[in-house]
């Protein structure tokens, strides 16, 4: 289904070399607001060891964000060495597209991390890339104008999370 990701997880953290390797990942998209940093700009603990973790097991990885503020982008992208896509429009391909173009990998190849699901998980869907969901990092404050979004997305979870639970049990 369009709107549930691939894999729901706690923290880009969790997204390890051993579980990219296991599910055939060896690019990811990564998003910026409450999946790297918090509203205050503030990057979400262990993250840039968590990067490099990644990086060193050979796992490209690149910024994708719906940001217009390109200092904020540039910002969280140079303290994690890698290359961003700004003003993306998430979920259009566009932004999706060209990183993939960048990283020269096969879409099935390439996940998607992000905290939403109306940008990072439909986005990646629509592109044929797996999509990994994330908690945001302050599920307390949000911008407002994903503020609305998320009793909405928390629906779609819970039905998401039932569904897991039937194809399991």
């Amino acid at each position: 289904m369009l709107i549930y990701p691939d894999f729901y997880l706690e923290s880009v953290r969790e997204i390890t070399p051993d579980f990219c390797k296991k599910n055939k990942i060896k690019g990811l998209i990564l998003d910026i607001d409450n999946t790297l940093i918090d509203i205050d700009k503030k990057m979400l603990g262990g993250a840039k060891e968590w990067h490099d973790s990644v990086r060193d097991a050979g796992i490209k990885t690149m910024i994708v964000s719906n940001t217009s503020k390109q200092e904020k982008a540039s910002k969280v992208a140079n303290e994690l060495g890698i290359d961003y896509i700004n003003f993306a429009k998430k979920p259009a391909k566009g932004g999706f597209l060209k990183a993939q173009k960048i990283m020269g990998l096969r879409e099935s190849e390439i996940a998607s991390v992000g905290d939403q699901i109306f940008t990072d998980v439909i986005g990646a869907n629509r592109c044929k890339m797996q999509s990994i969901l994330v908690k945001p990092v302050d599920p307390e404050r949000d911008l407002w104008y994903t503020k609305w979004k998320r009793p909405i997305e928390a629906w779609i979870i819970k039905k998401y999370l039932k569904n897991k639970e039937r194809q399991i049990g």
